[in-house]
């Protein structure tokens, strides 16, 4: 048997030798080894586990922090919009090509917005500022509020934040409705409102924990699109609305059922935003 170096080098060509290249890529193998020159990747497991749970979807880092942190003063005048971000981009000392940190590009801008005003309604009654101003204006001590009445007080606070982007929101709401985006919309909705529980003092774990919860929820989401066409600047018409929608004793079973046709206003708006792009729909 002739040696390789016998061989003439065009023969070696159809040798069926594998070469590196008719190997699988390593991102294809479902398994990687460990080897000791490679650091170990954790991998994500398919399936729940208590110990080890998935963090939220819209945590942000430092850099997004701050570029989102400096879009919320553009919504006012260009609502949530890529242009927002992309002013906010630059007030924070970045490029305009640093949008692209933000797969879900305006979406994100509403769950921050979203999410830190829940942490600023969180941090005025933690000061105790909240509470002892309404105290101080109806003449009342704090500790004679109920819990209802600190619900209702906190619902126009977090109402009031929105004074300010009133005239965006209606996008916003366009957003939030589209199918991809509900779910994390009424992730955030149940956050308020637990958040809102908690800080009026519920600290009740009987049956009625999701109940109470669902009906909160129902109520704030109606006042939001009640707020959406409020004409005056106090937001008068909107807290008139809110005081009814507490104060009705019939309104425990209508509360649920108005999330439901708050889920189905979102559809319905999710529908006439698709058609309005030309889907078929």
């Amino acid at each position: 048997m002739a040696s390789l170096r016998t061989i003439p080098r065009r023969a070696l060509t159809s040798l069926s030798i594998p070469t590196r290249s008719t190997y699988p890529t390593r991102q294809f193998l479902p398994l990687q080894p460990r080897t000791r020159t490679q650091p170990h990747q954790p991998q994500i497991r398919p399936y729940h586990s208590t110990l080890h749970p998935r963090l939220p979807d819209h945590e942000y880092n430092n850099s997004q922090t701050a570029i989102l942190s400096a879009a919320l003063h553009h919504i006012p005048e260009h609502g949530f919009s890529s242009e927002a971000l992309t002013l906010g981009a630059r007030d924070a000392g970045f490029l305009d090509v640093s949008v692209q940190l933000f797969p879900r590009a305006e979406f994100d801008l509403i769950l921050f917005w979203l999410a830190s005003r829940r942490g600023l309604l969180r941090a005025k009654v933690e000061e105790g500022a909240l509470f002892r101003r309404v105290a101080d204006i109806f003449g009342r001590d704090v500790s004679s509020y109920s819990v209802e009445e600190k619900c209702r007080i906190l619902v126009m606070e977090r109402l009031r934040m929105n004074v300010d982007i009133k005239g965006q929101w209606q996008g916003a709401l366009a957003q939030m409705s589209l199918l991809g985006h509900i779910p994390l919309s009424l992730t955030e909705l149940h956050a308020l409102s637990n958040d809102i529980l908690s800080l009026a003092g519920d600290s009740a774990v009987d049956g009625s924990w999701y109940s109470r919860r669902l009906a909160l929820s129902a109520i704030y989401a109606s006042a939001e699109l009640v707020m959406t066409r409020d004409p005056t600047v106090d937001l008068s018409e909107t807290e008139a609305f809110v005081y009814r929608r507490f104060e009705d004793k019939d309104a425990l079973k209508q509360k649920v059922e108005g999330l439901g046709q708050c889920v189905s206003f979102l559809g319905n708006t999710a529908v006439g935003a698709g058609r309005s792009w030309g889907l078929k729909i």
